[in-house]
């Protein structure tokens, strides 16, 4: 009787072993199956730019912000995103929502750290989250709040950010699905780690004028450049001296309202030395930010930093120094209403 129940357990182990090899690749198939199943996980680094297509295929991702940032500026804001919005994205409102403060008398600045940890927390954003960042998709100065509102998550430690090519207007033209109504962020601890080589003050614009060991890009139209025309906040004409103007209203495609695709970007930029440091700079740090998106995010180019300040800041010393092509005639024209 011991033989034949020694017997019956070998022939036991044989049978589990033989079971355990049979049934080996069925596990690894269900797990490999449920793995594709599940959401993707928002740790995957994203390039700066993604197209509707995949967002739609990422919509559900864990550990991801959908930001619209609709606001005035496009003619939106939230009245625009409770009546049509990709589905499950938040809304913040780019010109209302505190994305840029005033400090010291000058408007339109980067928040503080308390601020800024108290804003993106608020949206459900923690330093784990992917956020795809949402314009309208209207013009060139809808995509400029887009940038704005990466550049300052980029300043404030995110890592994993992107903004929709087309927005809003974009997935509308693809036939995808809207949502409407509110879409209520679960709020978070944000801890901010500035990366303060993507900002630029004034002081460090004042050593580059001085010392011209960076390239300051004015993003502003030509009129603005030339002094033709003036930002109202800014209280003098023309441009910091020594900058190259290039408007960020080049680099946008009107007609598709998406940037122009890479290769025309980059020809486009090559007015802008490599070899050394480069600052954009406009009004407000608004359409700025575009010019460093471009340079930083699209091209590459790591050496360059946004002043928010801007002409804003830069004009309200009088003693600060401002090249200009403005004319008596171009004076004489304001005078009779004929001109800015």
């Amino acid at each position: 009787m011991g033989g034949f129940c020694f017997g019956v357990k070998i022939m036991k182990k044989k049978f589990h072993r033989a079971l355990r090899a049979a049934l080996r690749p069925l596990l690894a198939a269900l797990a490999f199956a449920v793995i594709a199943a599940a959401p993707a996980a928002a740790d995957e680094a994203t390039p700066p730019l993604v197209g509707v297509g995949w967002l739609n295929s990422h919509l559900h991702d864990a550990h991801q912000v959908v930001l619209d940032v609709r606001s005035v500026i496009d003619g939106g804001g939230t009245k625009a995103y409770l009546a049509a919005h990709i589905p499950g994205s938040v809304h913040t409102d780019y010109d209302k929502g505190g994305w840029r403060v005033t400090r010291h008398n000058v408007p339109f600045m980067l928040p503080g750290v308390p601020e800024l940890e108290a804003l993106i927390g608020n949206l459900g954003i923690d330093e784990g989250t992917r956020v795809i960042v949402v314009p309208a998709g209207v013009s060139f100065t809808d995509f400029g709040s887009a940038a704005r509102v990466y550049w300052t998550l980029k300043v404030a430690g995110l890592k994993n950010v992107s903004i929709l090519d087309g927005g809003v207007a974009a997935w509308k033209a693809a036939g995808l699905p809207f949502d409407s109504g509110a879409h209520q962020p679960s709020a978070t601890i944000f801890n901010v780690k500035l990366d303060n080589s993507l900002l630029a003050t004034v002081s460090d614009v004042q050593k580059i004028e001085t010392a011209h060991n960076a390239t300051l890009i004015d993003a502003r139209p030509a009129a603005f450049f030339l002094g033709k025309v003036k930002a109202p906040g800014a209280k003098a004409y023309g441009h910091i001296p020594g900058a190259v103007n290039l408007s960020n209203a080049d680099f946008y495609d009107a007609k598709t309202n998406r940037l122009k695709p890479k290769a025309e970007l980059a020809k486009l930029a090559a007015s802008v030395p490599t070899d050394k440091p480069a600052v954009s700079y406009c009004n407000t740090g608004h359409w700025a930010a575009t010019d460093w998106f471009v340079l930083h995010e699209v091209l590459g180019r790591k050496n360059v930093a946004l002043y928010d300040g801007s002409m804003v800041e830069w004009t309200a010393d009088a003693h600060r120094p401002i090249a200009s092509a403005r004319t008596k005639w171009d004076d004489l024209k304001k005078a009779l209403g004929l001109g800015s």
